[in-house]
């Protein structure tokens, strides 16, 4: 994902753009021409004519990277819905792209409609908590595991996965017991799943433990029973497993609250006990980098720390006022992106940069934000 946003008014470079001919480069062939310019910065392409603007979106051209997030309506359901029990019945989510080229929000192309999709965030008989929507990016697609719909039963029986790249939606594997209010993750290109509740409570899908290899071709795609957990104590609320460095880390209760954790190898098949600085200073929602660095947001102070493995410590890199409250974050090419203030803000940080910078994304126009990902920019519907 690109560090700054840029400008779409035109530069005094557009005055020996190609508009008319389209020429990427005079004298080199189109595929050439690509090749010598894939190397600039997207922002670069962007600012000097409408040719290699026009490149930056083509499929053969290398994706740049861009936000991607569920988001809800400021207004959403309310009892005042001219519908039996008082719930519009239709989906309470929308799908949007960030362009940090051109600082624009763009519209997922619409899910498919069979069966139907119910995804809803707010309920008129939970005013002080929202339904969660557990998504994840895995292998550069974007997964929605879980959700519950307006009659609170599982809105999902198979994954419903978006891939950037083809513009498209799809269904992923059937799940063997559709739930909410459960743990998951990925590592190393596979979906894993555990515990949740389904219609109602069971014991054994409390404990139980998934998972989905997207590494195989497609026909060879399930789910697959691991090793259970040891109780169901992590079907309370849905539980994000932050993959790293081989293994599945998760806690079960969200913010400063007294809580359990759990890690569980994925190569063993086997569950561990967490270690206990980690923890200790696990007090908010977290991520990995790559799958070998761990962030954590201490809600209460805004403060973003790094997971050390060999001293079972967190080191601080940022503490910030935007970051209290932070509902859930998303890392991916060096940064840190966070929901905050109700979904009403995106803070981004570059913990890349010496001194560490951060900056905000407005959210889209009369939306609050569920959940942000980071995955390879939407090819252009006009190419």
């Amino acid at each position: 994902m690109e560090t700054t946003p840029q400008c779409t008014n035109p530069t005094h470079y557009d005055s020996f753009n190609d508009s008319e001919n389209g020429i990427l480069l005079p004298g080199l062939p189109d595929d050439l021409a690509q090749r010598c310019l894939s190397s600039l910065s997207p922002s670069l392409l962007f600012s000097v004519c409408h040719s290699w603007r026009r490149l930056l979106y083509f499929p053969s051209f290398p994706p740049f990277f861009s936000l991607y997030v569920l988001s809800s309506p400021l207004h959403g359901p309310t009892t005042t819905n001219p519908v039996p029990g008082g719930v519009d019945p239709q989906n309470s989510i929308e799908f949007f792209s960030f362009d940090p080229i051109s600082s624009s929000w763009t519209p997922l192309p619409t899910p498919p409609q069979n069966p139907p999709l119910h995804l809803l965030h707010r309920h008129p008989s939970f005013l002080s908590r929202n339904l969660p929507i557990q998504s994840l990016t895995v292998s550069n697609h974007l997964l929605l595991i879980a959700a519950t719909t307006h009659k609170l039963f599982p809105a999902l029986s198979s994954p419903l996965v978006f891939h950037p790249e083809s513009n498209s939606w799809f269904y992923g594997p059937q799940i063997s017991t559709p739930r909410r209010w459960c743990v998951t993750g990925s590592a190393r290109g596979v979906v894993y799943m555990a515990s949740g509740v389904g219609s109602h409570y069971q014991g054994d899908i409390a404990r139980s433990m998934e998972r989905w290899d997207l590494n195989k071709k497609r026909e060879s795609w399930g789910w697959e029973n691991k090793a259970p957990l040891k109780d169901g104590r992590f079907s309370r609320e849905e539980v994000e497993a932050v993959g790293y460095r081989g293994k599945l880390c998760m806690v079960n209760v969200k913010g400063n609250a007294v809580k359990e954790g759990a890690v569980y190898d994925v190569e063993l098949d086997k569950w561990e006990e967490m270690p206990q600085g980690m923890v200790a200073g696990w007090n908010g929602p977290a991520a990995t980098m790559d799958e070998d660095v761990i962030y954590v947001i201490d809600e209460v102070k805004g403060r973003l720390s790094k997971y050390d493995g060999e001293k079972d410590c967190w080191e601080k890199v940022i503490e910030l006022e935007q970051l209290k409250r932070a509902e859930q974050i998303t890392a991916g090419r060096g940064k840190i992106c966070a929901i905050s203030a109700k979904g009403e803000r995106i803070i981004v940080v570059d913990v890349r940069d010496k001194p560490v910078r951060f900056w905000e994304v407005a959210p889209p126009p009369g939306m609050e934000v569920v959940a942000v990902h980071v995955l390879p920019r939407m090819i252009s519907r006009q190419h």
